[in-house]
């Protein structure tokens, strides 16, 4: 036993005592984490440096976009036909992708044949390789009786860097890898191969995908694990790409979704970034190789040139001495003599010394047990050194993705390939505990790519042509709610007969034309105080506004009262009497009950007035339906419940409807202000008109001097007697028909906050049932009327807020969703937000253009009030209101103008002059 113990400790001395020699020799290509945090850092650095269209030219690490949009989601389907072409043979496969959910292995099928590359192709000219590879093609297609009698789609594996601006087109940047193929570098290589296959004839194939091998890898691994997003090969070459965010990538238009980045990430170090880590023996493998100063990382770490830094040390400390006693062979001395192959067998945990010894006398040396364990220890450091640079790399990748979504922690799959990861003993353990080490808070999973990556491209084209499908259906879907100019048009005219059978009160108009009694506009000449009740479908608010200070902008003091729905609901007594209970708390709030103030009612539901305190209401809208209101006297409503009260007296000296009050109360401050619009959880439009035009079905009960009057168009009921029926979509009959007030509102309906998000949810659940999205999976939440709400509409298409944030507030409502959906979803919530300034901006231009010939204008300039949390929150509705109008009614020069709390203001203002008239 003692013998036993004995040998081990002299054979661990016989290990200890050259691997210092060996530490020593090789101390630069032993890196702590501290470099290697280092490394990774300044590889970030060079990532943004490359996605950025200012620093790309500069930056050596290009990080080039693929145009590769989505990873597998398990409906890709089809047969496709493959080329890899990447080293001195490359493959022709047949891939067939079977559609299912949860797609894993024997869902691909795949039939290959590698065809060999002459020596002399690889140096001759671009023409004659790509002739090669087409009638390769051509064999197999024979081989295999592939029909051709339609066209196949093919994808096309090509492992060197390419500047693609589509996938199915790719410059070559640079060959490598010993190819120094003619007349190719910034050509299309796409084109070159389309043009090969013309010359050979007799198939028929379009090339719809150029992918890297790296991309190609990760979407193989993706198909199996969805959270692989990254790619990385370590073999001969080295490269790395991942799943980026459209809107970092300067070199491509667009913001929406994520792009897979190419980041070509063996040029690192090109411009002397890693001068402080590169070694003697680097120096000399770039002095030596085909490229020098170019892909300096690549020679650092990859398949190619392991072996023959290994040689190159050992070649120095032979000729130092410090190994087989100084004996240097001829072969020791002959580049290439030491393969990637020799080192990771010199590195098996049981046979190592044993093939380090065979490796060695292969080289014509004679070595000593020491030299051997020094040999081993050397392969070691250049291999162990290599993994570390890779996952300093990928440590950079990962760190980006996880800035990218602004995460702690997250986890993460990395698709990996090439001959060093698969081959080497030790290499994937080492380059895992590094990338944990470096990057404890990240969750990586590494998956080896099965069959490699041209499994990868023909999913590559998959996905592709699953994209373009799913895009054809959704736009096919989406296609009702995009308004042409004709349409828009003819809402124009449709609300211009609207408006004139209005003022004609015609039984048959929708549109109301309601005259408001508002006669002329204000002339900051208003003083003293004034109460403003202003009723919401879900509020009510008390203001007291003063004039006295500064009648320009007037002090205005309120408190908000919540309506419960039981009561919008219930008795009209109820709702009235809750009112009463809600002023009489204010006043006691503000210590004026008995002040006898005169009041205002700021009420936005439709009313026939006879004077401006006197209404009589027509209807409810916005959900409201308290019964036995309609057709009853407002005010007389309100003093009733007062009455009911008997705690304090009110003077409501004038009703008056929100957008009236809006364009009151901008015109304030502007004279110009003739036209009041609202676009919030209702809509409405009121304007100046011509009282010659108005018709009164009485006695005329104005004063003969006046000449216009305030026109309330209650312009919301258009369409109601289907005039509006060749724009309504499917997703509009469904609101209307879950509505309180089927058949009523229908303008409303397509335009107002009440029900935008509800035509946005219907239009969901329609892709959703024609699997377009959330993977065809209805959920609970779908189907429930309401969830999601139009301030969803905002926020999603908010330039501010990234896809990540739109799929958080997804989530939120119960509805899983990938990038893909979210993209989608935003875009419904565009068609849908974009049709209502639309159809505003048509009705509006009726509106003005009558405005215009009324005053016998060629052109007319005229400023228009507006309000309403549609039209103030949503961050694309005014601009997209305006243009419309801007092209419907080119004649008209109308300024937008948005005052805080102007319906306050201008019903205010009406209330004070209504009052000075009583008196």
């Amino acid at each position: 036993m003692l013998a036993v113990h004995l040998v081990s400790f002299l054979f661990s001395k016989v290990q200890e005592e050259p691997n210092k020699e060996v530490d020593r020799f090789l101390q630069a290509m032993r890196l702590g984490d501290e470099q290697l945090k280092d490394i990774s850092s300044l590889f970030l650095a060079e990532m943004k440096k490359g996605l950025s269209a200012e620093s790309n030219a500069a930056a050596v690490v290009k990080m080039l976009p693929t145009h590769v949009r989505s990873t597998p989601d398990g409906s890709e389907k089809g047969q496709f036909l493959a080329l890899d072409l990447g080293g001195s043979r490359f493959k022709v496969l047949c891939v067939k992708v079977r559609e299912g959910k949860g797609v894993r292995r024997g869902r691909v099928e795949m039939h290959e044949k590698i065809f060999p590359i002459p020596q002399e192709l690889l140096e001759g000219k671009g023409a004659e390789l790509f002739d090669h590879v087409s009638e390769s093609l051509k064999d197999f297609v024979h081989e295999n009786n592939i029909n051709m009698e339609k066209k196949h789609p093919l994808a096309f594996t090509f492992s060197f860097p390419c500047e693609q601006s589509s996938l199915g087109q790719g410059l070559l940047l640079d060959w490598s890898k010993n190819f120094h193929v003619r007349g190719v570098r910034g050509k299309d290589v796409v084109q070159a191969l389309r043009e090969a296959i013309d010359r050979t004839g007799g198939i028929d194939v379009d090339v719809l995908a150029l992918v890297n091998d790296t991309v190609a890898t990760m979407m193989t691994c993706g198909l199996d694990d969805q959270h692989c997003e990254v790619g990385l090969i370590v073999g001969t070459g080295t490269n790395a790409c991942y799943m980026e965010e459209l809107r970092h990538i300067d070199l491509v238009e667009g913001d929406e979704g994520r792009m897979c980045v190419n980041t070509e990430w063996g040029a690192f170090g090109e411009d002397g970034t890693l001068k402080d880590y590169i070694t003697e023996f680097d120096r000399e493998v770039d002095a030596a190789s085909n490229n020098p100063g170019k892909q300096i990382f690549e020679k650092m770490v990859s398949g190619m040139y392991l072996g023959e830094l290994v040689r190159l040390v050992l070649l120095k400390m032979a000729k130092l001495g410090l190994l087989f006693d100084g004996c240097v062979s001829s072969a020791l001395r002959t580049r290439g003599k030491i393969s990637t192959a020799d080192v990771a067998a010199m590195e098996e945990y049981r046979n190592g010394l044993k093939n380090t010894r065979v490796i060695l006398k292969a080289l014509g040396l004679t070595p000593s047990p020491e030299d051997c364990v020094a040999v081993q220890h050397i392969s070691t450091t250049v291999s162990l050194r290599s993994s570390n640079l890779v996952a300093a790399g990928l440590v950079a990748v990962l760190t980006r993705i996880k800035e990218n979504r602004r995460l702690r922690t997250f986890r993460v799959t990395v698709g990996v390939d090439g001959s060093v990861y698969r081959t080497h003993p030790q290499y994937p353990k080492r380059l895992h505990g590094a990338v944990r080490r470096l990057l404890p808070e990240c969750q990586v999973r590494f998956v080896v790519s099965e069959r490699g990556s041209s499994r990868g491209a023909a999913l590559v084209t998959a996905v592709a042509q699953r994209r373009v499908s799913l895009r054809q259906k959704v736009d096919e879907a989406l296609s009702p709610l995009r308004l042409s100019i004709e349409q828009l048009q003819m809402v124009k005219a449709k609300m211009r007969a609207g408006l004139e059978a209005g003022l004609r009160q015609e039984r048959r108009s929708e549109i109301k034309m309601l005259p408001s009694f508002v006669c002329q506009l204000p002339e900051s000449s208003e003083h003293g105080e004034v109460l403003v009740l202003a009723l919401e479908e879900t509020f009510f608010k008390a203001f007291l506004v003063n004039f006295n200070k500064d009648p320009q902008e007037p002090q205005l003091q309120h408190k908000i009262y919540p309506i419960p729905a039981e009561i919008t609901q219930g008795a009209g007594t109820e709702f009235f009497d809750h009112i009463a209970g809600c002023v009489s708390d204010y006043l006691d709030y503000m210590g004026i009950k008995k002040s006898h103030l005169p009041a205002g009612l700021l009420f936005p539901f439709p009313c026939d007035q006879t004077a401006v305190g006197e209404a009589t209401l027509l209807s409810w809208t916005k959900g409201v339906r308290a019964t036995d209101c309609e057709g009853h006297h407002v005010v007389r409503m309100l003093q009733e419940a007062i009455e009911r009260r008997n705690e304090f007296e009110l003077d409501v000296a004038a009703v008056v409807n929100d957008t009236v009050g809006t364009m009151v109360g901008c015109a304030h401050g502007d004279p110009r202000c003739e036209l009041g619009l609202i676009v919030g959880t209702g809509t409405n439009l009121c304007y100046m008109e011509e009282l010659k035009n108005i018709k009164w079905e009485k006695d005329d009960p104005t004063d003969r001097e006046i000449q216009r009057m305030c026109i309330n168009t209650e312009w919301g009921g258009l369409g109601d007697d289907g005039s509006l029926d060749e724009i309504t979509t499917s997703y509009d009959v469904a609101v209307d028909r879950n509505s309180h007030n089927p058949g009523k509102q229908r303008f409303e309906k397509m335009t107002s906050g009440m029900y935008l998000g509800e035509v946005v949810r219907q239009t969901l659940l329609d892709l959703t049932r024609r699997g377009l999205l959330f993977r065809g999976h209805v959920t609970e939440a779908l189907k429930t009327p309401g969830i999601f709400q139009t301030k969803y509409l905002s926020q999603t298409e908010s330039d501010r807020l990234a896809l990540l944030q739109v799929r958080s507030i997804l989530q939120g409502l119960g509805l899983d969703c990938t990038c893909d959906d979210a993209i989608i979803v935003k875009e419904v919530c565009g068609a849908v937000s974009r049709r209502a300034a639309q159809l505003c901006g048509a009705g509006m231009a009726a509106v003005v253009d009558k405005m215009r010939e009324n005053s016998g204008l060629d052109r007319l300039s005229i400023t228009a009030g507006v309000d309403g949390t549609v039209h103030k929150l949503h961050p694309h509705f005014p601009r997209v209101l305006k243009e419309t109008l801007t092209v419907l009614a080119p004649q008209c020069n109308v300024t937008f103008l948005t005052v805080d709390d102007s319906s306050v203001r201008g019903a205010a203002l009406v209330t004070a002059g209504a009052a000075e008239k009583k008196v």
